[in-house]
């Protein structure tokens, strides 16, 4: 019995996530942690001369917020009832899990690629990446599609069950609260340079195991969905250190290698060219298709990590604190 109040809400929003996605109609709690940060970034700003600790200060207060109210309300939850907190564990574990959402928004850009509609490709691949797109032409936005998906599968799916698996939901709730925080203040222009600093530290230090861990599932999958893992492998062990963050070079190498790909290169942000190195070898020329390929390479090794994390909590977890 212990087994199942402790793998289930896992692998019910695994499934939730997995079925329907992301639901955009109705209030999403990582939306309203988005909305809090940048409620405190204007409030920092006022209050702090020094960005760096105003930014401190912003990290710690959104950190601690996010994980007192999710404990608090897993803690309400299952102080009702046991089945009350499953549910409510699961619902929260949905929320926190992007697999569909990615799948979905990359066969957009698929779709339009597919169809010749390299600017409907160009739309939805803005839609999911964060680099200006204007300058791509059909390749580089299948690139940045493929990029995307490699590097959320840790971001997105795998890296949110890892701290789930160690600390439940609530330490789910705080990897999105950090991972949301890099991804809107984490930037090193000199708007947020400062203030962003010690966000995206930290989420470089959650990120560092689950990305390493994730490439490594991706090249296990690889057998599973004919890809080439020895390969994977090879290009991860070379290029994983080839990017400015310590973590997003490690699935995308590991998928380059995997598909036969060269991604990553130069890319534009705010106006600005950024240079950055190769990751994978140009064996081929990128196509549509490899956009399926990445994605069934995130869904098998989001599985591998469910399994992983079940097992984790409904066995070494039940037996040391349960």
């Amino acid at each position: 019995m212990k087994f199942v109040f402790a793998s289930l809400p896992l692998i019910t929003g695994f499934l939730l996530d997995c079925l329907i996605g992301d639901p955009y109609t109705l209030p999403h709690p990582v939306r309203l942690i988005g909305k809090f940060i940048a409620g405190m970034e204007g409030f920092v700003r006022k209050k702090f001369n020094d960005l760096f600790t105003g930014g401190v200060f912003l990290t710690v207060t959104v950190v601690l917020i996010t994980a007192v109210v999710s404990a608090a309300v897993l803690f309400l939850a299952y102080s009702i009832h046991p089945a009350a907190g499953i549910i409510i564990e699961s619902i929260m574990i949905f929320y926190l899990l992007a697999a569909r959402n990615l799948r979905d928004e990359s066969m957009k850009v698929f779709r339009a690629a597919e169809a010749g509609d390299t600017e409907g490709a160009r739309k939805a691949v803005s839609m999911i990446v964060g680099r200006d797109t204007s300058k791509l032409d059909r390749d580089g936005i299948i690139r940045a599609a493929v990029e995307t998906v490699a590097e959320n599968t840790s971001d997105g799916v795998t890296a949110p069950m890892f701290w789930t698996a160690l600390f439940g939901a609530a330490g789910g709730f705080v990897y999105k609260a950090v991972n949301t925080m890099d991804s809107m203040i984490g930037y090193k222009n000199e708007k947020y340079k400062d203030l962003g600093r010690c966000a995206a530290k930290l989420d470089d230090v959650l990120n560092y195991i689950p990305s390493r861990f994730t490439a490594l599932l991706m090249v296990l999958s690889c057998p599973f969905i004919r890809l080439d893992g020895k390969n994977a492998y090879r290009i991860w062990k070379r290029d994983r250190r080839k990017h400015a963050s310590p973590n997003s070079a490690q699935t995308e190498s590991a998928c380059a290698g995997a598909l036969h790909l060269r991604l990553a290169g130069d890319a534009w942000y705010f106006g600005e060219l950024h240079k950055k190195e190769y990751i994978g070898d140009d064996d081929r020329s990128i196509e549509p298709a490899d956009i399926i390929r990445a994605g069934r390479l995130m869904y098998v090794s989001s599985g591998f990590m469910l399994v992983l994390s079940v097992l984790f909590r409904g066995f070494i977890l039940t037996r040391w604190f349960l």
